[in-house]
């Protein structure tokens, strides 16, 4: 008899989070449809802001009803649904499918905040998965929408392949990318501190390795960590990054564009609230905002950058990998996600150039951003960096 993918837990937790988001976007359509009714109902004008009001009468009553019998029909399903997963817990090291996996880190990345606030299942926390031990541990951090068994690909695992070449001991994080980059940040600054404290024999060197987002996420966890004097970062020798938007991404900045352009009508505001559901993770893309006070106390939807300057850390070798679609080193698409000079660290601005030396980058030509993960080009540039 062919053995289960999943255990009975594991698909309650999966179907308790499904089912919150199921309330939650029942909850945020009728919001927008009776928002839009009431604009309607009051014939505003076709551009300028409309502040929402409650519809009335009958009206109301439905918009009313339906928002309430949906989240008393979600709670009461959730309750039971909780009390059945407590009696069909898994076992601590029970695993679920890649793609299940994959799924789940998508929705992170593009829900991951509202799945904390909401105390959803689904939503992943900070966690750090290596096996053995070995004095050159090599942290790998994934990228938005991603987790960290998807640095297997097409067969090649970068961590792995340098793990078996020179001896690093890989460790692979895992977060909800739909945090703010700080907040990842400095719950992976936290992480390594502990583990690095416990770690069973000395560490001559510690490496790391970012991919798109992740690449951002370990400079605000160095970064952080030297503001609270953690001890990590003085092991810390080699840093790299593969195809990471240190001055944003463009489909972002177009995503905030559409965003604002919403808000112009009455009638088009309320879908700002479907534009509006990407996450604190992804809105930080638009700048490549590293700190909390690059966003504290603003919109994450205005556009204006006011990221503070965060210099490479001194003493620590850095190097970036740059995709290209094209055989040439042109073209503002880059590698499909992140345009050549944000991968580079190239900005107009002088103060917020990284000031990479001409040996410590790389444009991988023809390479899309995911290629990054399995280019044998790569790698080898990889393994003559950190040798």
């Amino acid at each position: 008899m062919k053995k289960p993918s999943r255990r009975p837990a594991a698909l309650i937790r999966d179907l308790r989070g499904g089912l919150r988001l199921i309330t939650d976007g029942v909850g945020g359509v009728t919001g927008l449809v009776e928002s839009l009714h009431g604009r309607i109902a009051r014939v505003s004008p076709p551009l300028g802001q409309v502040a929402d009001a409650p519809t009335r009468g009958i009206t109301g009553l439905v918009y009313r009803s339906i928002r309430g019998t949906t989240g008393l029909v979600g709670a009461g399903l959730d309750a039971a649904l909780a009390r059945l997963q407590e009696q069909l817990q898994d076992a601590p090291d029970a695993q679920s499918g890649r793609r299940r996996e994959a799924v789940v880190a998508a929705l992170n990345g593009v829900l991951g905040d509202h799945l904390l606030r909401s105390g959803n299942p689904l939503a992943q926390q900070m966690t750090l998965r290596f096996q053995g031990s070995g004095p050159k541990p090599l942290l790998l951090i994934h990228g938005l929408c991603m987790n960290d068994q998807q640095w297997l690909r097409d067969g090649h695992d970068h961590g792995q392949a340098l793990a078996d070449e020179q001896g690093f001991t890989p460790i692979y994080a895992r977060y909800n990318s739909g945090l703010h980059i700080s907040a990842n940040g400095l719950a992976l600054a936290e992480e390594l501190e502990r583990l690095l404290q416990r770690w069973p024999e000395p560490v001559e060197q510690l490496a790391i390795i970012g991919h798109s987002m992740g690449g951002l996420l370990a400079r605000s966890a160095v970064q952080q960590a030297l503001q609270r004097d953690m001890a990590w970062p003085l092991l810390l020798r080699r840093l790299v990054f593969l195809g990471s938007p240190h001055h944003g991404a463009p489909l972002e900045r177009a995503g905030n564009w559409l965003h604002q352009g919403l808000g112009l009508s009455p009638y088009l505001a309320p879908f700002t609230r479907l534009s509006g559901l990407r996450s604190a993770g992804i809105t930080d893309l638009r700048h490549g905002n590293l700190l909390e006070a690059d966003w504290v106390g603003e919109s994450r939807f205005v556009g204006r950058d006011r990221r503070v300057v965060v210099p490479l850390p001194q003493g620590v070798g850095c190097y970036a990998v740059a995709g290209t679609l094209g055989r040439s080193d042109g073209g503002w698409l880059g590698d499909g996600l992140v345009p050549l000079d944000s991968a580079l660290g190239r900005h107009t601005h002088p103060q917020r150039r990284l000031r990479l030396p001409a040996s410590n980058h790389w444009v991988a030509r023809g390479t899309h951003h995911l290629d990054l993960l399995s280019s044998p080009a790569v790698y080898a540039r990889l393994k003559r960096w950190l040798s």
